[in-house]
């Protein structure tokens, strides 16, 4: 009896012993189909990540090439993004035919040139040259290629500063001001204390507010809003709407063959000037993606501004009365050089810049 249970007990242990042996075998044998060294596995795992960075690569290309046909406000609003809580950059911009620090320089420019930099000795104070204007707008809109393309296109040096001033601001922001304009107060003084900063992203003021009934004999807006000097953060949306809109209009005519002096069907006025920088300003401010505006409830029209006096905020913008830019010009209700208000004096002494072409 003894040696038929050791039987049975060392049969059992063989039978435990053959099991585990087979179960640690792989399911299948070298040749056969399905089977895959511990070396194939880690190259089949490698190329397959490698494919997966390519194909990741190719949808990042497809989805830039794909983006190059986006409209273009949305190009640049990608390209330049707008952060209402930042500061204002403290960059001073302004444009001229050449340098200050050149002989040829306008005599008459050196005192209101002069006066931006004693005023803000923290600022970045820049006067652009024309040649230069032309490669730094190369250089900011190098991923827009359709904006360069309308700048490089305008036929008139005026069209170009124009355009210039807002492609800047919209890039860097900052300070943007005709080379004959005249600093009077700082501009961190322009805002009242009280008022947040973090809540501002632009700052313009009124050039002309014609209360007469002949008025579009004189200016193009009933009440026109100045583009000589404008404060702005990056990627304002008004900016990027006056970009937007310079580009399309530009290429437009470009493609019809009247981009030309005396055959464009638009003038400096609308084009690139006052008209066209006032429209973008109420467009902005009556767009319902920046503003709530209840059904039925009136627009703002130039009855919000005409007769201001002091500051006026709508949103994110700060309107400034006729006073703070064209102080002196004894009309239309604007105090002298020595009013609180008055920020700053323009002079009107080259802002066209003598184009013999005008």
């Amino acid at each position: 009896m003894p040696t038929v249970r050791k039987g049975i007990f060392v049969a059992v242990c063989i039978l435990a012993l053959i099991y585990l042996f087979h179960s640690r075998q792989p399911a299948t044998i070298p040749g056969a189909p399905g089977f895959r060294p511990v070396t194939k596995i880690s190259e089949e795992e490698q190329s397959s990540l490698k494919q997966q960075r390519t194909d990741r690569a190719n949808a990042r290309q497809r989805h830039a090439l794909s983006f190059g046909n986006a409209p273009l406000r949305n190009r640049l609003r990608y390209q330049f993004p707008y952060d209402l809580r930042s500061r204002f950059p403290a960059y001073i911009w302004q444009t001229w035919k050449y340098d200050p620090s050149s002989m040829w320089f306008t005599d008459s420019l050196r005192e209101s040139e002069a006066s931006w930099t004693t005023l803000h000795p923290g600022f970045t104070h820049e006067v652009i040259t024309d040649d230069v204007q032309r490669h730094l707008i190369m250089y900011l809109y190098a991923s827009l290629p359709d904006v360069f393309e309308a700048y490089d296109s305008l036929p008139l040096a005026v069209m170009k500063a124009d355009f210039f001033r807002y492609l800047i601001l919209l890039a860097r922001g900052g300070i943007y001001s005709d080379i004959d304009t005249v600093a009077l107060k700082p501009a961190p003084y322009w805002l009242p204390d009280e008022l947040d900063r973090s809540r501002v992203g632009m700052i313009f003021g009124i050039e002309a507010d014609p209360d007469r009934p002949d008025w579009h004999d004189w200016y193009s807006r009933r009440i026109q809003f100045c583009q000589w000097t404008i404060v702005a953060k990056p990627g304002h949306p008004i900016l990027r709407d006056m970009v937007a809109y310079i580009t399309e209009e530009a290429l437009r005519m470009k493609k019809a063959g009247i981009l030309k002096v005396g055959k464009m069907d638009t003038t400096v006025m609308e084009f690139t000037g006052p008209g066209a920088w006032t429209d973008a300003i109420f467009r902005y401010l009556n767009n319902p993606d920046y503003f709530h505006i209840a059904p039925g409830e009136k627009n703002i029209t130039y009855e919000d501004f005409s007769g201001q006096t002091g500051h006026r905020k709508v949103g994110d913008v700060v309107v400034l009365p006729i006073t703070s830019f064209s102080p002196g010009v004894g009309q239309m209700g604007a105090g002298d050089t020595d009013d609180p208000m008055a920020f700053v004096q323009h002079r009107f002494d080259g802002s066209w810049k003598t184009d013999p072409s005008l």
